[in-house]
């Protein structure tokens, strides 16, 4: 068993209206040292493979079909083998980039 933490983020070249308004919100609170904030997704997937390729395999197409928008998205993940609940320290990370 794997787990997949994948991350989604806006591409460098696109606008983000949430992350503009989080930092006014943050500049609003007084952390006026804040310059810039992107906003993304964040998402745990576990996958049922029998190795760490076939895990980082999946979750790559996962993320091209359903959970990235290759358009105006970026996305990375982390692929680490599972004990029933228990997470090794054994992790790979993957990136769209």
């Amino acid at each position: 068993m794997f787990l997949a933490r994948v991350y989604v983020t806006l591409k460098p070249t696109v606008n983000d209206p949430q992350g503009l308004t989080i930092r006014g919100g943050l500049h609003s609170l007084g952390f006026t040292s804040v310059q810039s904030v992107r906003a993304g997704k964040y998402m745990e997937v576990r996958i049922d493979a029998q190795t760490r390729a076939e895990a980082e395999s999946q979750a790559a197409e996962m993320c091209r079909k359903l959970l990235a928008n290759p358009v105006i998205e970026d996305f990375r993940f982390e692929v680490e083998e599972v004990a029933s609940s228990q997470a090794s320290s054994q992790s790979s990370v993957v990136s769209s980039q």
